[in-house]
């Protein structure tokens, strides 16, 4: 498998308003543009791919080479068509955002999608083919729309100066009913060099959906893996989501039993409290019940010395009234 870093030119120019490829020259493009980038990230895991624009104010970058997929493919949503296209600008920054690749052992390559007139006469792209020639970069050139022999004769003079060892190619699609993505898929620039065949349907068969073959539904397979990929990170994130309501409820649970230990002692303590009063009281109230009991009981000796004091009180009294 080969290890590579794509960067991929999108014309975005007023000429893609055009409806003679279905539904309109952008869309059919936009189409184009995420196949191939399916097929560049399955191929090899370790490979990545950049989108720019080429058309509008400026030549900008929408992605700088990546392996997300799907941050490739959400980036050619909501594109402004407009303004001219400006081919040398465009490989341009795509080569110097390939120098500042991570991984410096991936292959560079451009792929460059042409559907309005060139500007430029050969001699302006043959310098620039020469340029990435020198600087180890491969250029695929997707030629469609707007056709005259100008702009053909310049870009098979952009490809002859750039091309090293059949590494660069260039495709030519006219209008018709067949789609832009249709056509590409028989071509080198979506099987790859040498490979013959597409490595998108290995990668398909590993990522456990061969029922589907990429070279008869490539659309079905790529929308398939992404929802896949969805999937996937949504059972992560559910995953994730669950660890942490489990250990948020262990921490709870922790957390009330050593409030109920609290509680529990505090309330025994708080108990042992009236129970201690209350035997307090019950051993007073004993005393004065056995007093209770002695006294009435019929005691004669007790009663004896009552009425002797009694009858002494009384004979002190009569002997102070005879005096």
């Amino acid at each position: 498998m080969v290890l590579e870093a794509t960067m991929i030119c999108v014309d975005n120019s007023e000429w893609m308003r055009n409806g003679d490829y279905s539904p309109n020259r952008f869309q059919a493009q936009a189409d184009a543009v995420n196949l191939i980038c399916g097929a560049k990230t399955q191929s090899n895991p370790e490979n990545t791919v950049g989108v720019l624009t080429m058309a509008g104010k400026g030549v900008r970058v929408l992605v700088t080479p990546t392996s997300d997929l799907g941050k490739i493919l959400a980036c050619m949503h909501g594109l402004e068509i407009g303004g001219e296209m400006n081919l040398a600008a465009g490989i341009q920054v795509a080569q110097l955002a390939l120098k500042h690749r991570q991984n410096k052992k991936q292959q560079q390559r451009i792929i460059v999608f042409v559907g309005s007139p060139v500007k430029y006469d050969k001699k302006a792209l043959e310098l620039i083919g020469r340029k990435l020639k020198k600087n180890s970069v491969a250029l695929d050139i997707v030629s469609f729309g707007e056709e005259d022999e100008e702009k053909n004769e310049k870009l098979e003079a952009l490809l002859a100066a750039v091309n090293n060892n059949d590494s660069s190619h260039i495709v030519h699609v006219p209008c018709g009913p067949s789609a832009l993505s249709d056509v590409l898929i028989s071509t080198p620039i979506f099987t790859g060099d040498g490979e013959g065949g597409s490595g998108f349907a290995a990668a398909a068969a590993a990522s456990g959906y061969e029922f589907v073959d990429p070279n008869m539904d490539p659309e079905l397979a790529l929308a398939l893996r992404v929802s896949m990929e969805e999937e996937r990170a949504r059972q992560e994130a559910a995953a994730k989501k669950a660890a942490e309501e489990v250990a948020n409820q262990e921490k709870g649970e922790q957390q009330s039993t050593s409030q109920d230990t609290t509680m529990t002692d505090s309330v025994n303590l708080e108990t042992s409290r009236p129970e201690k009063k209350i035997q307090d009281l019950t051993d007073d109230e004993n005393a004065l019940l056995q007093q209770a009991l002695a006294m009435s009981m019929d005691d004669p000796s007790t009663k004896a010395a009552v009425q002797d004091i009694d009858m002494s009180d009384a004979s002190a009294d009569h002997d102070l009234q005879l005096g």
